[in-house]
Formats: C-alpha cells, sequence, structure tokens
C-alpha cells in the first residue's frame, strides 16, 4: 500500500511541475507568435532603436527606445537606493538587532513586502512627487521619484534574501576572525559579509526584477511621457507602464507592436534569471 501511495505522489509531482513548464512554454508561444511578425513589420531596428513613439499618427511610429531608457534608469536608481539600505539592514538584523527591537522589525519588513502595489503608488503620489517638486522642482513626476519608490519596494527582497544569506554563513568564520583579534564589527564587515556575497548577489538580482517588472506605482509617479529621458528630473514611461496604459484600446499593428514590448521586456527578465543562474553556480 505504501509503495503505491508513493507512486501515486511522485505522479502528483510530475504533474505539477508540467504544469509549470507547460505555464511557461504556452506564454513563451503566444509572446513570440504574436511579437515576432510585429515586430518584422515595423523593423527590428526601427522598433528597436526607434525614438518615437506615436501609434495615432499617419504613418504610425513604434520607438521603444525611450521606454527602454526609462526602464533601464529607473531600475538602475531603485538599485542605487535600494541596495546600500537593504543590505546594511540585512546586516543589521542578522548581528547587531537586539532581539526585542528584532521581534518589530522583522514583522514590519514582511509588511512591506505585502502592501499592494498599487497603495505604494498612493504613497508616492501624495508624498514623494510633491518632496520632489519642492526640493528639487520640476512637476514632481520623474525618473528621481519613481527610482525613491522602486527602491523602498525592492527592500523586502533585498533584506529577505541577504539577512538568511548572512545567517547562512558558519559561525566559525566569525569566531575565528575574533580569535585572530578582530572587533565584532569588523568581523561582520570583512569576513561575515564576503562569506554572504552570492546570497547578496542573488537578493540585488531578484531586486532587480522585481523593479524591472513593477507597473501601477511606476504609472502613478513616472509622469509617463513616451520621449527620450533627458534628466532625473524628467518624467518618462517604461516598458511596462507602455502596454498596460494603452493594451486597452489599442488594435492591429498597435497591440502587435505591445506584445512585441511584452517580448523585449520577457528577454530583460530572462537575462537577469539567467545572471542569477550563472551566479549561483559560480558560488558553488
Amino acid at each position: 500500500m505504501k509503495k503505491y501511495q508513493e507512486t501515486i505522489m511522485r505522479g502528483v509531482f510530475l504533474l505539477a511541475a508540467l504544469a509549470s513548464i507547460l505555464a511557461i512554454l504556452f506564454i513563451c508561444f503566444f509572446l513570440f507568435a504574436n511579437g515576432l511578425p510585429a515586430m518584422s513589420k515595423i523593423g527590428f531596428f526601427d522598433f528597436l532603436l526607434g525614438t518615437n513613439w506615436s501609434p495615432n499618427d499617419v504613418p504610425p511610429s513604434y520607438g521603444i527606445f525611450p521606454m527602454i531608457l526609462g526602464s533601464i534608469y529607473v531600475t538602475a536608481g531603485a538599485i542605487l537606493f535600494g541596495v546600500p539600505i537593504g543590505i546594511l539592514t540585512a546586516l543589521f538584523m542578522a548581528r547587531f538587532c537586539p532581539l526585542r527591537i528584532y521581534k518589530l522589525l522583522k514583522p514590519a519588513v514582511q509588511l512591506l513586502a505585502g502592501i499592494p502595489s498599487v497603495v505604494y503608488g498612493f504613497f508616492g503620489l501624495v508624498l514623494l512627487v510633491p518632496l520632489i517638486r519642492n526640493l528639487c522642482g520640476g512637476n514632481g513626476s520623474s525618473i528621481l521619484t519613481a527610482s525613491l519608490l522602486l527602491g523602498i519596494m525592492i527592500l523586502p527582497t533585498i533584506i529577505g534574501v541577504s539577512e538568511a544569506a548572512l545567517r547562512a554563513v558558519s559561525e566559525h568564520y566569525y569566531e575565528g576572525a575574533l580569535a585572530l583579534g578582530a572587533s565584532h564589527e569588523r568581523s561582520v564587515f570583512f569576513v561575515v559579509l564576503p562569506a554572504a556575497k552570492s546570497g547578496i548577489l542573488a537578493a540585488v538580482i531578484l531586486g532587480i526584477g522585481r523593479a524591472i517588472g513593477e507597473t501601477m506605482a511606476v504609472i502613478m509617479v513616472a509622469g509617463n511621457q513616451a520621449r527620450m529621458p533627458t534628466g532625473i528630473l524628467q518624467g518618462i514611461r517604461t516598458l511596462t507602464a507602455n502596454i498596460v496604459l494603452e493594451m486597452g484600446y489599442a488594435a492591429e499593428l498597435h497591440r502587435e507592436a505591445l506584445i512585441a514590448t511584452g517580448v523585449i521586456l520577457f528577454i530583460f527578465i530572462l537575462i537577469i534569471n539567467l545572471s542569477f543562474t550563472a551566479i549561483t553556480r559560480r558560488a558553488k
């Protein structure tokens, strides 16, 4: 009887794995089957490197290079703000935080991960946009504002994964550093932190994936202007925002161009995942 139960459960697990693989294959088939013909009609380089997105003009233009740059700039800004704060917070929680404070800080970080994107968007719209407008000028809806907001949104991912990586480091590293005369701080920063670098890099890559795929919060604070970025105080439009804003009324080639934009975004995410796999294998 036990043998049959094990066989049945292996079959269930196999079906679950196959379902995940089939879902990915169907998504890939849908994206590439609808997106590649649009790239062929528009012209691959005109689509990828074109600087004008005007689907309602005659003739229409479908250049997504401004959105590619917008996505890259906003993601880079989010990493610039979020990574140092996230890693230092993870270090504090793993090695310096008193237990009483940890019991409050850990649920707070977990709560950040559970807040919906639209709530982050309202926070950015009500607080960050006026703050940037008053301090830096412009209308407040800009690359800088979107980067700050995304930097806050990726904190739970970076803190959670980095803390787990730091706690996974063997205590022998820390104790050996203390035995050689290093202080607590030097032991943590110069021994424990480098030993956890593969896990921390994984946290950064996962944060990049979260930032580049975010839509709703970015729509609310980035300005949504499909133009070449000229400064951090100017509004931009990202790839994800472009799809969401126009898919509702798009038709024919316009709709296909938006799906092709999803193909480019899919390729970016694939590159990020491959980088994560390469880093993991190299660490092993």
